[in-house]
């Protein structure tokens, strides 16, 4: 083949490859959009209005007191990235995906996409340049305070927000139990247990063992609430407090999910070394947090990681991170699970 031809063999393959890179970075654009409209047709109850069947544009704006020709460009939009789907008339039906935004719906993600999509994380991500230049979480900096007193004082974000955390634990829970046996164990500290949908879980899969769900005393107040039909009530004990003072004493087994990643190495250290303090001779902590990758590898982890930086001054952690982090707490990493979902599974003991 002569050079020219060559060159212009290379030359166009190079094009090519600029072409594709160039629509892979509209496509990240346009999923901020679209993530965008998915908040705002959860918001709205589009979902939950199409359970029954499709109906059209003008009966979804009269449902939602909407503008009926915008409320079209926002559920068009939603079809085209498989949302929802549209049919003649325009008409609009329910997918398998925009189930899973409905309220009554088992595992629902509703008040999960209202929550990372909405005010307090999308008021906070629009500040995350400062946080790459300070290295203060940006939510601190938008909002003048933390995200927790944030939600002490919006109670119907922090319901919002609770009910969040219950139902990404049920998409998440069958991934754990499927992995790790909790039958060893006869008293199961939940901390931070939210509204006790993991506990639950765990004992369910334990007959035989006990639970204490340990959180804050307005959320322990909502999951005597949420629990109260449930049979496995009567095998928890509710106990409000403070983990970065004490964690309730004798247990075998100490849980944490969704609970260091809030929090940078001095917080989660203390976390960890009131647990130390509390536990059983020969017990156990799981944690329950994304265990991030080597590098380049395509996982929800880095993004969550980012998300902390921005929200909480927290982070995600390798294995070795958690490994220098629990020896710093006098414990001793013994293994990392992986599960079908964002969370790995880290057990620890306590160090000899």
């Amino acid at each position: 083949m002569a050079s020219g031809t060559v060159q212009q063999v290379n030359a166009d393959a190079a094009a090519l490859e600029q072409q594709a890179a160039a629509q892979q970075v509209l496509g990240i654009i346009g999923g901020f959009w679209l993530s965008r409209a998915v908040q705002v047709a959860a918001t709205l109850e589009i979902p939950d209005l199409l359970a029954d069947g499709p109906r059209d544009v003008q009966d979804l704006a009269a449902a939602t007191s909407t503008h009926a020709p915008s409320l079209y460009r926002l559920l068009r939009a939603l079809a085209s990235g498989g949302v929802l789907r549209e049919l003649p008339g325009q008409c609009f039906e329910a997918t398998t995906l925009s189930n899973l935004l409905r309220k009554d719906v088992p595992g629902s993600l509703r008040s999960t996409v209202i929550t990372e999509l909405g005010l307090m994380h999308y008021a906070a991500w629009g500040n995350i340049i400062d946080a790459i230049h300070s290295g203060e979480y940006a939510f601190q900096t938008t909002f003048q305070t933390d995200p927790w007193t944030y939600l002490k004082g919006h109670p119907q974000l922090a319901a919002t927000f609770n009910d969040s955390m219950t139902n990404l634990t049920r998409v998440v829970q069958r991934a754990i139990l499927e992995v790790y046996d909790f039958t060893p164990y006869r008293r199961i500290v939940d901390v931070g247990g939210g509204q006790g949908q993991l506990l639950s879980a765990m004992l369910n899969a334990n007959p035989e063992a006990h639970g204490v769900l340990f959180d804050a005393a307005s959320v322990v107040e909502q999951a005597r609430e949420v629990l109260q039909h449930e049979p496995v009530k009567q095998r928890i004990e509710f106990h409000p407090g403070n983990f970065f003072e004490s964690v309730p004493a004798g247990g075998d087994l100490y849980t944490l999910k969704w609970i260091l990643h809030d929090w940078a190495e001095a917080e989660s250290r203390l976390i960890l070394e009131n647990i130390r303090k509390a536990m059983a001779p020969g017990a156990r902590v799981l944690i329950f947090d994304a265990v991030l990758p080597e590098a380049n590898v395509p996982d929800f982890g880095p993004m969550m990681d980012l998300n902390m930086l921005v929200m909480t001054g927290g982070r995600e952690r390798t294995a070795a991170e958690f490994s220098d982090l629990l020896a710093s707490a006098g414990l001793r990493l013994l293994r990392v699970y992986k599960t079908k979902s964002p969370l790995g599974i880290v057990e620890a003991e306590a160090a000899a």
